[in-house]
C-alpha cells in the first residue's frame, strides 16, 4: 500500500510517501508545497497544482491529512481550513480514500504520546524510516501522518482479519 501523508498548510503544505508491505515501511519521498504571493485564490490554486502534482509523480493508493485544530485566531484558523479542504480535495479528486487525524492521535501514534514537540516526532519519523532526507518540519508532520494512517490501516487489517477467522 503506497500512502500519502499531508500536513496541511497555506504557505507550507508538507507532504510525504511512505510504502507499507505487511510491518515493513519505506519513504518514497517527501517535500512542501509553497505557496507565499498573491491572492488567497490563487495561493489556493498553486496548492492544488503542486499536490496533483505529487499525486501523479507517486500514484498513492490511499492518503491521510491532518485535522486542523482551532487557535485563538478565527482568520487564520479559516484560512488554514480552506488550505486544509485542497489538502482533502486533490487526493479524493484521483480516486483516494482519505483518512483524517487529529494532531494528537498522529503523534501518539508515531511517538507514543499524544502532546509530543515538532522535535520529537521529526527523531521518532527518522528513526521509522532510516536515511531518510526530510525537506522539513512540514514534510516531517506529513510522513507523521503517513505512518500513524499506516499503523491504523494495519490495526483495521487484523481486526477484519480476526472477526473473519472468528465468523
Amino acid at each position: 500500500m503506497r500512502v500519502l501523508g499531508v500536513d496541511p498548510g497555506l504557505r507550507n503544505m508538507g507532504w510525504g510517501v511512505i510504502d507499507v508491505k505487511g510491518s515493513r515501511i519505506t519513504h518514497v519521498g517527501n517535500g512542501i508545497c509553497h505557496s507565499s504571493s498573491g491572492t488567497l485564490a490563487d495561493r489556493l490554486l498553486s496548492l492544488h497544482r503542486q499536490l496533483t502534482d505529487v499525486i501523479t509523480q507517486f500514484s498513492p493508493e490511499t492518503a491521510a491529512v491532518e485535522q486542523t485544530f482551532v487557535n485563538k485566531d478565527a482568520v487564520a484558523t479559516l484560512k488554514l481550513g480552506q488550505a486544509r479542504g485542497i489538502a482533502l480535495l486533490v487526493p479524493a479528486q484521483a480516486g483516494l480514500e482519505v483518512g483524517e487525524y487529529a494532531p494528537n492521535a498522529v503523534k501518539k501514534a508515531v511517538v507514543g504520546v499524544g502532546h509530543a514537540a515538532k522535535a520529537q516526532v521529526d527523531h521518532m519519523v527518522r528513526l521509522q524510516l532510516p536515511g531518510v532526507n526530510i525537506a522539513g518540519p512540514d514534510a516531517a508532520d506529513a510522513l507523521a501522518v503517513a505512518l500513524c494512517h499506516a499503523h491504523y490501516a494495519q490495526s483495521a487489517g487484523r481486526l477484519a482479519a480476526a472477526v473473519k477467522a472468528a465468523t
